[in-house]
Protein backbone atom coordinates (compact mmCIF):
# COMPACT_ATOMS: atom_id res chain seq x y z
CA UNK A 1 0.00 0.00 0.00
CA UNK A 2 1.33 3.43 -1.00
CA UNK A 3 1.42 5.98 1.82
CA UNK A 4 0.72 9.55 0.68
CA UNK A 5 1.80 11.87 3.53
CA UNK A 6 -0.12 14.83 2.09
CA UNK A 7 -3.48 13.07 2.16
CA UNK A 8 -2.94 10.85 5.20
CA UNK A 9 -3.04 11.13 8.98
CA UNK A 10 -1.70 8.72 11.59
CA UNK A 11 -4.19 8.32 14.43
CA UNK A 12 -2.59 7.04 17.67
CA UNK A 13 -5.42 5.93 19.96
CA UNK A 14 -5.08 5.98 23.76
CA UNK A 15 -1.53 4.69 24.25
CA UNK A 16 -1.78 5.56 27.94
CA UNK A 17 -0.39 3.99 31.10
CA UNK A 18 -3.75 2.65 32.28
CA UNK A 19 -4.19 0.73 29.02
CA UNK A 20 -0.70 -0.79 29.15
CA UNK A 21 0.33 -3.84 31.22
CA UNK A 22 0.18 -2.99 34.92
CA UNK A 23 -2.40 -0.25 34.35
CA UNK A 24 -5.93 -0.12 35.71
CA UNK A 25 -7.32 -1.50 32.45
CA UNK A 26 -4.19 -2.98 30.94
CA UNK A 27 -4.40 -4.47 27.46
CA UNK A 28 -2.33 -7.66 27.15
CA UNK A 29 0.94 -6.80 25.38
CA UNK A 30 -0.38 -3.25 24.97
CA UNK A 31 3.02 -1.61 25.36
CA UNK A 32 4.28 -3.59 22.34
CA UNK A 33 2.62 -1.03 20.05
CA UNK A 34 4.91 1.80 21.19
CA UNK A 35 7.97 0.88 19.11
CA UNK A 36 6.13 0.26 15.83
CA UNK A 37 4.07 3.45 16.25
CA UNK A 38 7.22 5.48 16.91
CA UNK A 39 8.67 4.00 13.74
CA UNK A 40 5.67 5.16 11.70
CA UNK A 41 5.39 8.70 13.04
CA UNK A 42 8.20 10.28 10.96
CA UNK A 43 6.50 9.06 7.78
CA UNK A 44 3.41 11.22 8.40
CA UNK A 45 2.94 14.97 8.16
CA UNK A 46 -0.17 14.79 10.36
CA UNK A 47 -0.17 12.77 13.60
CA UNK A 48 -3.13 12.76 15.99
CA UNK A 49 -2.87 11.27 19.49
CA UNK A 50 -6.03 10.67 21.50
CA UNK A 51 -6.15 10.57 25.28
CA UNK A 52 -8.96 9.09 27.40
CA UNK A 53 -9.61 11.85 29.95
CA UNK A 54 -12.27 10.91 32.50
CA UNK A 55 -13.50 12.77 35.56
CA UNK A 56 -13.12 10.74 38.77
CA UNK A 57 -16.86 10.01 38.93
CA UNK A 58 -17.26 9.02 35.29
CA UNK A 59 -20.36 7.01 34.39
CA UNK A 60 -18.27 4.25 32.79
CA UNK A 61 -16.74 3.31 36.17
CA UNK A 62 -18.37 0.34 37.90
CA UNK A 63 -17.67 2.02 41.24
CA UNK A 64 -20.21 4.70 40.31
CA UNK A 65 -23.00 2.11 40.20
CA UNK A 66 -23.51 0.20 43.50
CA UNK A 67 -24.66 -3.33 42.86
CA UNK A 68 -22.96 -3.52 39.48
CA UNK A 69 -19.61 -5.05 38.58
CA UNK A 70 -16.88 -4.52 36.01
CA UNK A 71 -17.98 -5.73 32.54
CA UNK A 72 -21.71 -5.34 33.36
CA UNK A 73 -23.61 -3.42 30.69
CA UNK A 74 -26.15 -0.83 31.81
CA UNK A 75 -27.91 2.10 30.18
CA UNK A 76 -26.88 5.66 30.97
CA UNK A 77 -29.31 8.24 29.62
CA UNK A 78 -30.53 5.66 27.12
CA UNK A 79 -27.05 4.75 25.84
CA UNK A 80 -25.57 1.27 26.48
CA UNK A 81 -22.50 1.48 28.71
CA UNK A 82 -20.01 -1.27 29.58
CA UNK A 83 -18.70 -0.73 33.10
CA UNK A 84 -14.94 -0.61 33.64
CA UNK A 85 -12.54 -0.14 36.54
CA UNK A 86 -11.66 3.52 37.16
CA UNK A 87 -9.07 4.44 34.52
CA UNK A 88 -7.46 7.43 32.81
CA UNK A 89 -8.69 9.85 35.46
CA UNK A 90 -7.88 13.42 34.48
CA UNK A 91 -4.43 14.46 35.67
CA UNK A 92 -3.49 11.00 36.98
CA UNK A 93 -0.40 8.97 36.17
CA UNK A 94 -2.63 6.40 34.51
CA UNK A 95 -3.96 9.00 32.08
CA UNK A 96 -0.47 9.95 30.91
CA UNK A 97 0.86 8.66 27.62
CA UNK A 98 3.26 5.72 27.80
CA UNK A 99 6.67 7.16 28.59
CA UNK A 100 8.24 5.60 25.51
CA UNK A 101 5.75 7.09 23.04
CA UNK A 102 7.27 9.91 20.96
CA UNK A 103 4.32 12.16 21.74
CA UNK A 104 6.27 15.27 20.71
CA UNK A 105 5.69 14.18 17.12
CA UNK A 106 1.90 14.61 17.50
CA UNK A 107 0.39 17.52 15.59
CA UNK A 108 -2.61 17.55 17.92
CA UNK A 109 -3.70 15.80 21.14
CA UNK A 110 -7.42 15.12 21.38
CA UNK A 111 -8.86 14.39 24.82
CA UNK A 112 -12.09 12.41 24.92
CA UNK A 113 -14.47 10.94 27.47
CA UNK A 114 -14.42 14.08 29.61
CA UNK A 115 -18.22 14.37 29.86
CA UNK A 116 -19.25 12.82 33.23
CA UNK A 117 -22.19 10.83 31.82
CA UNK A 118 -21.07 10.14 28.26
CA UNK A 119 -18.20 7.89 27.25
CA UNK A 120 -16.23 8.29 24.05
CA UNK A 121 -14.64 5.23 22.47
CA UNK A 122 -14.32 6.80 19.04
CA UNK A 123 -11.91 9.61 18.26
CA UNK A 124 -14.58 11.16 16.03
CA UNK A 125 -17.85 10.93 17.98
CA UNK A 126 -19.02 10.52 21.55
CA UNK A 127 -20.84 7.28 22.35
CA UNK A 128 -24.22 8.84 21.57
CA UNK A 129 -22.94 8.48 17.95
CA UNK A 130 -24.01 12.08 17.21
CA UNK A 131 -21.83 14.48 19.19
CA UNK A 132 -18.61 15.16 17.24
CA UNK A 133 -15.22 15.52 18.89
CA UNK A 134 -14.08 18.06 16.29
CA UNK A 135 -11.46 15.79 14.77
CA UNK A 136 -13.25 15.44 11.44
CA UNK A 137 -13.16 19.18 10.81
CA UNK A 138 -9.46 19.38 11.65
CA UNK A 139 -8.65 16.54 9.26
CA UNK A 140 -10.80 17.94 6.45
CA UNK A 141 -9.17 21.36 6.78
CA UNK A 142 -5.81 19.73 6.06
CA UNK A 143 -7.05 17.78 3.06
CA UNK A 144 -6.74 14.42 4.81
CA UNK A 145 -8.72 11.62 3.21
CA UNK A 146 -6.89 8.53 4.53
CA UNK A 147 -6.65 7.62 8.23
CA UNK A 148 -4.12 5.08 9.47
CA UNK A 149 -5.26 3.71 12.83
CA UNK A 150 -2.97 2.50 15.60
CA UNK A 151 -3.16 2.11 19.38
CA UNK A 152 -5.41 0.65 22.05
CA UNK A 153 -7.64 -1.17 22.17
CA UNK A 154 -8.35 -2.91 18.87
CA UNK A 155 -11.85 -4.06 19.81
CA UNK A 156 -13.03 -0.84 21.44
CA UNK A 157 -11.55 2.60 20.74
CA UNK A 158 -9.69 1.61 17.57
CA UNK A 159 -12.74 -0.27 16.28
CA UNK A 160 -15.24 2.52 16.88
CA UNK A 161 -12.86 5.14 15.50
CA UNK A 162 -12.53 3.06 12.34
CA UNK A 163 -16.30 2.60 11.99
CA UNK A 164 -16.93 6.31 12.35
CA UNK A 165 -14.16 7.22 9.92
CA UNK A 166 -15.67 4.87 7.35
CA UNK A 167 -19.10 6.38 8.00
CA UNK A 168 -17.61 9.80 7.26
CA UNK A 169 -16.17 8.48 3.97
CA UNK A 170 -12.52 8.48 4.94
CA UNK A 171 -10.36 5.67 3.61
CA UNK A 172 -9.34 3.69 6.69
CA UNK A 173 -6.31 1.49 7.31
CA UNK A 174 -5.73 -0.42 10.55
CA UNK A 175 -2.01 -1.07 11.00
CA UNK A 176 -2.15 -4.55 12.47
CA UNK A 177 1.21 -4.66 14.28
CA UNK A 178 0.44 -1.29 15.91
CA UNK A 179 -2.77 -2.33 17.71
CA UNK A 180 -3.63 -4.66 20.58
CA UNK A 181 -7.03 -5.63 21.98
CA UNK A 182 -8.83 -6.36 25.23
CA UNK A 183 -10.52 -9.37 23.58
CA UNK A 184 -13.56 -9.17 25.84
CA UNK A 185 -15.68 -11.14 25.35
CA UNK A 186 -13.21 -13.76 24.08
CA UNK A 187 -12.82 -13.66 20.31
CA UNK A 188 -13.92 -10.03 20.14
CA UNK A 189 -10.74 -8.82 18.43
CA UNK A 190 -11.05 -11.25 15.55
CA UNK A 191 -14.76 -10.62 15.08
CA UNK A 192 -14.37 -6.85 15.04
CA UNK A 193 -11.43 -6.85 12.67
CA UNK A 194 -13.45 -9.01 10.29
CA UNK A 195 -16.39 -6.58 10.53
CA UNK A 196 -14.07 -3.71 9.70
CA UNK A 197 -12.64 -5.58 6.73
CA UNK A 198 -16.11 -6.30 5.40
CA UNK A 199 -17.06 -2.64 5.88
CA UNK A 200 -14.19 -1.56 3.63
CA UNK A 201 -11.30 -1.07 6.04
CA UNK A 202 -7.82 -2.21 4.96
CA UNK A 203 -5.80 -4.31 7.42
CA UNK A 204 -2.06 -4.04 6.78
CA UNK A 205 1.21 -4.41 8.66
CA UNK A 206 3.53 -1.41 8.89
CA UNK A 207 6.09 -3.28 6.79
CA UNK A 208 3.60 -3.28 3.89
CA UNK A 209 3.38 0.53 3.75
CA UNK A 210 5.36 2.00 0.88
CA UNK A 211 6.22 5.62 0.21
CA UNK A 212 7.54 8.45 2.39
Amino acid sequence: MILDPERSALLVVDVQNDFCPGGALGVPDGDAVVGPINGLMPRFRHVVATQDWHPADHASFAAAWPGHAVHDTIEVDGIPQVLWPPHCVQGSKGAEFHAGLRIERASIILRKGASPRLDSYSALFENDRHTPTGLEGWLRSLGVSVIYLTGLATDYCVYYSALDALRLNFQVVVVTDCVRGVDFPPGNVGRRLERLRKAGCSLVASSELEGS
